[in-house]
């Protein structure tokens, strides 16, 4: 770095701004995390701490909850991918064209954040249910929704579908359409404008959704109770199990399961993290 360069640094970062300088600024920040973020989470650690690493295997790392932790994860993962795929087609939509009712569109995608998730499950278990509306038709084919890990994916789509959506949707307006016209004018395909012009682009965005959806559904409970039967070791979810603990007064059990789940959707959040700063520095740079 020059000595220009340095000195233009120093003059960025001492420009005045609306709020007050970083040090203040981080130090609310930081305590208002660790207030309302932070102390919540370590009196859970504290808590599992306190049972001994025996007790806490035997009812973070039991049979049950093992089964309950592939459900949650597994059904929140597919539904994230669907969501995904299904959440962008959606923004492009709602981005790039113009058509009746597009204002009522996009307050539906927006309905699953105000919707009562209660309600939704039980709208769902009546539609996907054997005799319900959709179901009807389904069970003779031999295709069962509701009750099943199949039920509890489809409530996590309704529910997820708008952390997609709403993440995409600023990315792509911002692109615009004149990068599409300059690929097309440079003679490239429908399929290399999207693979190497729009996709690059809203990458970050479209992995930022789909991590919400994620995490939104491997804390979700009202939505799936209802559809999912609540079968142990078939299809119950972790936070029912987490509930069922609480009502057995079982608080030891209850944290050291939300201990193991906190560990691994940590885990999972930080490595789509990882993955998503890298990729904004491979396109940025």
């Amino acid at each position: 770095m020059t000595a220009s360069s340095a000195a233009g640094a120093r003059r960025r970062w001492r420009q005045p701004s609306v709020l007050p300088g970083f040090g203040l600024t981080f130090g609310l920040s930081l305590g208002w995390l660790t207030l309302i973020v932070l102390i919540p989470l370590a009196t859970i650690f504290l808590k599992s701490a306190g049972m001994g690493w025996d007790q806490f295997v035997a009812v973070g790392l039991s049979d049950r909850a093992l089964a309950a932790y592939r459900l949650s994860f597994g059904t929140a993962a597919a539904a994230g991918l669907v969501n995904a795929l299904f959440g962008l087609l959606v923004a492009w939509v709602l981005v790039r064209y113009t058509f009746p009712g597009q204002k009522i569109i996009g307050a539906i995608v927006d309905l699953p954040f105000a919707l009562p998730t209660a309600v939704a499950g039980i709208a769902l278990t009546a539609l996907y249910s054997p005799n319900g509306w959709v179901g009807r038709f389904l069970d003779p084919l031999g295709i069962k929704v509701a009750f099943t890990p199949i039920g509890i994916t489809v409530a996590l789509v309704f529910i997820g579908l708008p952390f997609v959506v709403r993440s995409v949707e600023p990315v792509l307006a911002d692109l615009g359409n004149d990068v599409e016209e300059a690929a097309a004018t440079l003679g490239a395909t429908r399929l290399q404008t999207f693979s190497r012009v729009i996709f690059p682009a809203i990458a970050p965005a479209l992995l930022t959704g789909f991590a919400l959806a994620f995490a939104r559904g491997v804390g979700e409970y009202g939505s799936v109770i209802f559809i999912s039967g609540n079968m142990p070791g078939r299809t119950e979810i972790a936070p029912l199990l987490i509930v069922t603990q609480l009502e057995q007064y079982n608080y030891d059990g209850a944290t050291a399961i939300a201990t193991v789940m906190m560990l691994v959707s940590f885990a999972i959040l930080l490595a789509l993290n990882v993955v998503q700063a890298a990729g904004r520095h491979r396109y940025g740079a």
